[in-house]
């Protein structure tokens, strides 16, 4: 029975992450929101950085966390076991191309997640405890009138629901307690327990206790992670070079540590770059947007800026980190002595970080990073499961979802769970379809309301007032205005930034 649903699994998981649906459609998107938003992604990357890490925060906005908080709880949930187990998944399928290709979901993804960041500000709205929520659930029926949109929102809600449970949890949970089990002999059961324990602590207290406890835990992960391959990158630096041919010149013709003949490889190398790339990064999928419509921010295009910033962290900087270790030491191609087969993923890149650094410490590296990073990522998508569960079934079922949630982080941690990566993979891909056809609707109102504030506020220093001053006269920023207004006496507060006239919401293009 198991086997059987495997097989449907895969099949299914096959068909969406194959040559005719997801793999065109987020190309095409992330390539067509590029163009329409002016390479957004690469003309507003400095300003977007120093916003979201430097100054951190939007004095004077409506929300529940800070744009810093925003971006760490994202980054949290992105940053996990893809960043270390799906690069080496990727690599040792698809081969070093595989690598180019998760670059390429990366680079269009930011306008991507920078679309999906505004739209889930712009149409945001509040639940009974006056929290802010927002995210594909909400702007693709918002956003979109009549039928389509209903349908696009509610489907997007339900895989939501179902997805959260596998990438962000079972996944992140089994990945923890084999890793440390097989470096510091710790039953599953134990890590399990922890896990649990500490995952209630956090959640229980909403998204305010996620966004303080990753925006002091998640920059220390990363910045971990990052030095420790840059050391073993230095240490090998004379073979960076050749590594990055290699890359360049398999992504199109293909040479994949599994074997297969050139064609089908580049498929493959395409296939798994992608697959493992919004796995990685979640672009398109629309996950970044529920935690972006909790931030405090005077205009969408702001906080969609520092979403943005997210994907650039995840792919450009520590997916590359990973990659590139791999493929510099050649631990891609190497032979497992115990099973005289391709090392496993996770033991790929623990092989890769211990060929340049002393004794233990390429596991300990390795297994360390991938605790943090796969715990970090239950936080995030517990947060994303909760606001699309509440959204069916009312604010009153929160509680319960949190701690059935933490619960599941045990079984997890105690299951045989290969299953639960297929599922995933589908989830994602499920998840994606409504979200990503939902951007092309909206870009054209996207496209108006950016140009709109970058025409005067290029670097994202205006203050709420002259905002307010300077888009007196665009209808869709005085909309969200009046909204805004309307949100906070609905939670109870008083507005935050300057009144502004009705005036009716201009339609989608």
């Amino acid at each position: 029975m198991t086997e059987q649903l495997q097989d449907i699994l895969d099949t299914i998981g096959g068909i969406i992450w194959g040559p005719f649906v997801l793999i065109p459609l987020l190309f095409l998107t992330g390539l067509y929101l590029t163009v329409r938003l002016g390479g957004i992604q690469f003309l507003r990357l400095g300003a977007a950085l120093n916003l979201g890490l430097l100054r951190r925060k939007d004095p004077g906005a409506q929300g529940d966390i800070s744009q810093f908080q925003a971006l760490t709880t994202a980054l949290a949930a992105t940053v996990g076991t893809g960043n270390i187990v799906g690069v080496a998944t990727a690599i040792g399928i698809g081969g070093p191309g595989a690598l180019f290709w998760m670059w390429i979901t990366g680079l269009l993804g930011m306008a991507s997640k920078y679309t999906e960041a505004f739209l889930g500000v712009r149409f945001r709205q509040a639940d009974a405890k006056g929290e802010r929520n927002g995210g594909p659930q909400y702007y693709l029926e918002k956003g979109i009138r009549g039928p389509l949109g209903k349908i696009l929102g509610w489907s997007f809600t339900v895989f939501a629901v179902f997805a959260c449970f596998g990438i962000g949890n079972l996944t992140q949970s089994n990945s923890i307690a084999a890793n440390v089990e097989h470096s510091f002999n710790v039953p599953v059961w134990v890590t399990g327990l922890i896990l649990t324990a500490f995952a209630l602590v956090v959640l229980v207290g909403g998204i305010k206790s996620i966004g303080r406890v990753t925006a002091g835990f998640v920059p220390i992960m990363i910045v971990f992670y990052v030095v420790a391959a840059l050391y073993i990158l230095g240490a090998n630096i004379g073979e960076v070079p050749a590594a990055l041919a290699t890359i360049f010149h398999d992504a199109f013709t293909g040479t994949a540590a599994a074997g297969g003949f050139a064609g089908s490889v580049f498929i493959i190398a395409v296939q798994y770059g992608f697959a493992r790339g919004i796995f990685s990064n979640e672009s398109g999928m629309g996950s970044a947007a529920i935690a972006a419509a909790a931030a405090q921010t005077s205009h969408p295009v702001r906080q969609g800026l520092v979403s943005m910033t997210q994907t650039f962290i995840d792919t450009i900087i520590v997916v590359t980190m990973t990659g590139l270790v791999i493929v510099t030491t050649g631990t891609y191609s190497q032979v497992d002595p115990a099973t005289n087969e391709q090392l496993s993923p996770a033991l790929m890149t623990g092989q890769a970080f211990s060929h340049g650094l002393p004794g233990q410490w390429g596991h300990w590296v390795v297994t360390i990073g991938l605790v943090m990073f796969a715990f970090s990522t239950i936080l995030g998508w517990a947060y994303y499961g909760e606001r699309n569960i509440v959204r069916i079934f009312g604010r009153k079922i929160a509680i319960p979802f949190r701690v059935l949630f933490s619960l599941i982080v045990f079984v997890g941690a105690t299951t045989q769970l290969d299953i639960a990566w297929s599922f995933s993979d589908m989830m994602n891909g499920l998840m994606a379809i409504p979200n990503l056809i939902g951007l092309l609707i909206l870009s054209g109102l996207v496209a108006r309301e950016t140009r709109a504030y970058l025409k005067f506020d290029p670097k994202l220093k205006a203050t709420p007032e002259e905002i307010s001053a300077a888009l007196a006269d665009e209808p869709g920023y005085q909309s969200w205005r009046v909204r805004e207004a309307e949100l906070d006496r609905e939670g109870g507060r008083a507005p935050q930034t300057p009144a502004t006239r009705t005036v009716p919401l201009p339609p989608d293009e």
